[in-house]
């Protein structure tokens, strides 16, 4: 199959037009028609109703999206290491939760261009439902996880306790509710945990799903929120930040997934992890 074609009708999808996607692609709407039609007598089925508002995909397109992303991702990934340079030994794949870049998958690239310059590193952020596909599809050689689901040749090991910490831009005690409080959601296990240590009834005015933006706007606007202790604790140590004195703190497990297939032939792998600022703290069972 002409990776072409794929990538051509990805971003059809992404854009939802022809015209736009023949933009973005810098080729002409007739060119992408081609391509679609090509890719449709290929596979034998109508992949996209075109009409004057757009392009819609059918269920037969729905399910070749995902294969269409396979097949594009494992070709540029192809063409990564096909190409590494002489300098370079081998390459590393690895997916990072956008909540533990800061202080954990940064700190990870940051000792391995130190420690391993001859490896060369590629890292794809994203939200666990695209980490999980990469997973299963071989696309990444290992993930750093908020969140574990079953799987085969893949070893799931306990990487470190992430302490979630309440925190404010103003000395103060714990209190019954802060009107300024920025709710951040942490995930199921948090929101479980903060709903029994705070039942009130008051529903806070500004939330967000990313500590990264939570943080920005309580330095910049005022307030307190729950936020990682590795992510504040530089602003804690210059006084921008203070922790709320009597609040209750909490916990998640950041783990590591990696494919013993591939990294069981990388001797630098497990030390990478196990000599940075965090060390491998149990196997984990992910079917317990």
């Amino acid at each position: 199959m002409n990776i072409t074609f794929a990538q051509t009708f990805l971003e059809v999808l992404a854009s939802g037009n022809l015209n736009r996607a023949a933009e973005r692609l810098n080729v002409t709407q007739s060119t992408v028609t081609t391509r679609i039609n090509a890719l449709e007598a290929e596979l034998g089925q109508q992949l996209l109703v075109r009409n004057r508002s757009g392009a819609q995909v059918t269920a037969a397109g729905f399910k070749f999206q995902r294969f269409a992303e396979m097949l594009v991702q494992t070709w540029k990934q192809a063409r990564h290491e096909i190409s590494l340079p002489k300098a370079f030994e081998s390459a590393c794949t690895i997916a990072c939760h956008f909540e533990l870049w800061d202080g954990v998958g940064e700190g990870w690239c940051t000792g391995m261009r130190k420690h391993n310059p001859q490896v060369a590193l590629s890292v794809w952020p994203g939200e666990h439902a695209d980490i999980n596909r990469w997973l299963d599809s071989g696309l990444v050689d290992a993930a750093l996880v908020l969140d574990v689901h079953p799987r085969n040749a893949w070893s799931v090991r306990a990487l470190m306790e992430d302490q979630l910490i309440q925190v404010a831009t103003r000395q103060r005690d714990v209190m019954r509710w802060d009107p300024d409080y920025v709710y951040v959601d942490h995930g199921a296990d948090f929101r479980r945990q903060h709903a029994a240590a705070y039942p009130v009834e008051e529903t806070a005015a500004v939330s967000f799903g990313h500590s990264a933006w939570a943080l920005k706007f309580i330095l910049k606007h005022g307030g307190s929120g729950y936020l990682p202790a590795r992510v504040v604790s530089e602003h804690l140590a210059a006084g921008r930040l203070y922790r709320v004195n009597g609040a209750v703190s909490f916990a998640r497990t950041a783990y590591l997934v990696s494919n013993d297939a591939i990294t069981r032939d990388w001797p630098w792998f497990e030390k990478s992890f196990a000599s940075g600022n965090f060390a491998f703290s149990q196997d984990f069972d992910p079917h317990a």
